[in-house]
């Protein structure tokens, strides 16, 4: 079976953990009970249940159902881990609808396109077509996802994109 279309990718498996078929897994949601056990992921093509997990390091050890020594937690280095939409909540912004947004001011001022998402310890970055990094923080309006989004910077932090473009 082919996992829906609607998936969110929250994670990834980033390498084999121990003997017993645990991996390290690489979050890219804020959402840990996406690792609790019980939890149901899909790992590349084929969907698996949390059995245990636990944070390790910034990142979590997990054991999936059907994922047995060494070797079967090799299998999976590098396979993202996707999910069905969780229940959000109406401000909840989401990478894949940020991406391709049109970027405008308060006032309507257009200031480009977003191109990607950049994951910052601080904020995630909206990355704009014309290099500037903006700050998620900055969004004010997202009511308009997919197609736009409202920021307000603080004074001179578009200065010479804007001049540019």
């Amino acid at each position: 079976m082919a996992p829906p279309d609607d998936l969110l990718e929250v994670g990834r498996v980033d390498k084999a953990h121990g003997l017993r078929g645990e991996v390290i897994v690489a979050l890219t949601t804020d959402r840990t009970e996406r690792v609790a056990p019980g939890a149901r992921l899909w790992v590349g093509d084929v969907e698996r249940e949390v059995l245990r997990s636990g944070p390790h390091q910034h990142r979590w050890i997990v054991a999936f159902s059907g994922v047995d020594g060494r070797d079967g937690a090799e299998a999976l280095r590098g396979l993202a881990l996707s999910a069905a939409p969780l229940e959000a909540d109406d401000d909840a912004m989401w990478v894949h609808e940020l991406v391709g947004a049109e970027v405008a001011l308060p006032d309507g001022t257009a200031v480009g396109r977003v191109e990607a998402v950049q994951d910052n310890p601080a904020h995630e970055l909206l990355v704009l077509e014309s290099g500037a990094l903006v700050p998620v923080v900055f969004v004010t309006d997202a009511s308009g996802l997919p197609a736009r989004v409202v920021i307000d910077p603080p004074e001179g932090l578009l200065d010479g994109d804007l001049a540019a473009g």
